[in-house]
């Protein structure tokens, strides 16, 4: 098991929240330590009211090559369903989230990218899901996130054929949401973080998890209803079209 010291990091500026991986000599495999530091700052970036991005960058050729497998089968280490539960958390995190996919991404590592509300990639990005070849069936939360994010036969593809999908084919089929010149990531990466952190946080995370719950199939009409008619009460909405009339930028905080 590696050392704490290269689990994975959280910083905060402003509006913006930052988890670094960085194990760049272990290809950025995630073991317990890891996943128990990424529960850990999804926990401080939920509970700061501040955060309204939270980004996934990593340090080294490769984004993340998912598990350690040797964790499997060693003492009392936990398995595949902690490592998903982990991932589930990602996708329920309260800031939208974004994946800067600077390299190859594997097994578990490509259901982290899809955890996330946004995927950008380089030319050096690619996928491969080898969890039928290694003898392992996937948790539920990867299942459900590969057919609502990329479709039944492409979710398919990707966990029965094992095939290795290169930065245009991942464009392609919507795993990645754009695909960025290798020396333009950090600058888009910046661009998009900075522009959804001057949003209105009431529609803005309401949005994320209903149309994430309408992705698994729970419309649920009434609560969107009701989130409308927050929005409409709030003190941001006010804010919004004040601004607007006085052709400025807006100041939301949550209210």
């Amino acid at each position: 098991m590696k050392s704490s010291t290269n689990s994975p990091s959280l910083s905060v500026e402003g509006h913006i929240a930052t988890i670094q991986l960085r194990s760049p000599s272990y290809s950025n495999r995630l073991g317990p330590v890891d996943l128990a530091a990424i529960r850990m700052h999804l926990e401080t970036v939920n509970a700061d009211i501040a955060v309204r991005v939270l980004r996934f960058e990593a340090d080294g050729k490769t984004f993340c090559s998912g598990y350690d497998i040797s964790c499997f089968g060693a003492g009392d280490a936990p398995g595949a369903l902690y490592f998903g539960e982990t991932i589930d958390l990602i996708e329920s995190a309260r800031p939208i989230t974004i994946a800067a996919i600077q390299g190859g991404t594997y097994g578990g590592g490509t259901d982290l990218c899809l955890a996330c509300d946004f995927r950008i990639g380089t030319q050096r990005a690619e996928a491969l899901m080898p969890a039928a070849s290694l003898g392992l069936h996937l948790y539920p939360g990867a299942m459900s996130r590969y057919v609502s994010r990329l479709g039944l036969n492409q979710a398919k593809r990707l966990f029965l054929m094992g095939e290795l999908l290169r930065a245009e084919e991942m464009l392609r089929i919507g795993f990645l949401t754009e695909l960025i010149d290798e020396n333009g990531l950090q600058d888009r990466l910046t661009e998009i973080s900075e522009r959804m952190a001057t949003m209105a946080p009431i529609p803005l995370f309401g949005m994320k998890t209903h149309l994430n719950r309408i992705a698994r199939g729970d419309f649920d009409r009434r609560s969107i209803e009701e989130a409308v008619l927050l929005s409409e009460g709030s003190d941001d909405f006010a804010e919004g079209i004040c601004a607007w009339k006085e052709r400025r930028a807006p100041n939301f905080g949550h209210r």
